[in-house]
């Protein structure tokens, strides 16, 4: 895995927008007042010619433009680190504009961008043994003041700060408008933390009785149960720990690739199965049905070989909701209980922020109490 150079001092930051760019409000404000800020914080700033565009169809401009925008602000020496201006529908599109042979070549750059940026920030570590950062795009850093999960973006990208911790609160509806874009996030929900354990321990109710005893008879729901009781009487808490290669994303985008010329998941998956890979994964538009059925789909397809574990973000379209019975929960655990690998969930990670930046294809090692968690990320 190739790791950019940090970015340092006064450094040049470059900004693209191979999906949509900050042409409409709030976002242009936004990115106006996050170019003020970082320029007080003495960076050097790049735009790319797509950034203030609003021509194409679910992203800034024509697909070809958007990728050659793309290929050029990442192969060139001008700039330090890339900060995709937005997320979008179409950044698929561009694919085929995108010199990734080129991009293989060139020096690594650290580019950074969350949603339909999954297009970039899979493919560069899939295709191009190349780490990104799946964090925070460029109008997000205008709020004011800015989020823990803001400051902790930039301290990634300047090497600073590599071990996340969870936030403690979390934002269901936006304050942001045309009147308001400087708008923090509107804090209003604790974070809870859900898991599933191998062993079938679990802090969520539509997941209990899921696993390895009771898919092999070994043990009962009433023995596990009364070993979890023991441990708590004992001042035991949950001790969950996973280690592997970060690799993941925004599930919409995941299987919109999926069998497309561009996959090569289950090649990366094998390259690095001494590593092992440590999924964390989001969703954006999908309802509980449209997750499901792309896990469904994810696991048919090889991808969850050699999984060492999962992340899961708190889904923008399933929080709260049921759907023929079941849950967010059931929704993407269904396929994941025969790897019999721990599973984190309603984690800071997407588009319910604040959202907490992750280096894809970096190597990392994950630990929760069952309350709280910590990824320790490694460049390696």
């Amino acid at each position: 895995m190739k790791y950019p150079r940090f970015l340092q001092k006064n450094g040049t930051i470059a900004f693209v927008a191979p999906s949509f760019g900050c042409a409409t409000q709030p976002y242009k404000d936004g990115f106006l007042n996050a170019q003020k800020k970082w320029k007080q914080e003495g960076y050097q700033l790049r735009l790319g010619p797509n950034c203030y565009v609003e021509q194409g169809v679910g992203i800034s401009n024509k697909p070809k433009l958007c990728g050659e925008e793309l290929t050029e602000y990442y192969c060139d020496a001008d700039s330090d680190c890339i900060i995709s201006c937005g997320g979008g529908e179409l950044m698929c599109e561009i694919l085929d504009y995108v010199d990734f042979d080129k991009i293989a070549k060139a020096p690594p750059k650290w580019y950074m961008g969350y949603s339909d940026n999954t297009n970039m920030t899979l493919l560069l570590a899939t295709l191009c043994d190349t780490a990104s950062v799946y964090g925070p795009c460029a109008a997000a850093f205008g709020m004011e003041p800015r989020h823990q999960a803001l400051e902790d973006a930039m301290a990634l990208l300047r090497g600073e700060k590599l071990t996340m911790n969870g936030y403690e609160m979390w934002e269901r509806e936006s304050l942001k408008s045309e009147e308001n874009p400087f708008a923090p996030y509107h804090l209003t929900e604790t974070s809870v933390i859900k898991y599933w354990l191998p062993d079938g321990r679990t802090n969520v109710e539509s997941l209990s009785g899921k696993g390895i005893e009771a898919e092999t008879g070994v043990g009962t729901k009433a023995e596990t149960e009364a070993e979890t009781e023991a441990e708590t009487e004992a001042g035991i808490t949950e001790q969950i720990q996973m280690s592997g290669r970060l690799l993941g994303g925004c599930v919409d985008c995941l299987v919109n690739l999926l069998g497309t010329k561009y996959d090569k998941v289950s090649a990366f998956a094998e390259r690095y199965q001494e590593d092992g890979i440590l999924w964390f994964l989001e969703a954006c538009d999908l309802n509980l049905m449209s997750i499901r059925r792309a896990m469904w789909q994810m696991e048919h397809a090889g991808w969850f070989q050699n999984c060492k574990g999962f992340l899961i973000g708190r889904p923008l379209n399933g929080m709260g909701v049921e759907e023929f019975g079941i849950d967010h929960y059931q929704a993407f655990c269904e396929m994941l209980y025969q790897h019999h690998v721990p599973v984190l969930l309603d984690l800071d990670i997407g588009h319910l922020p604040p959202m907490m930046p992750l280096v894809c294809g970096s190597m990392a090692h994950v630990t929760s109490d069952g309350t709280r968690y910590c990824v320790e990320m490694r460049m390696e």
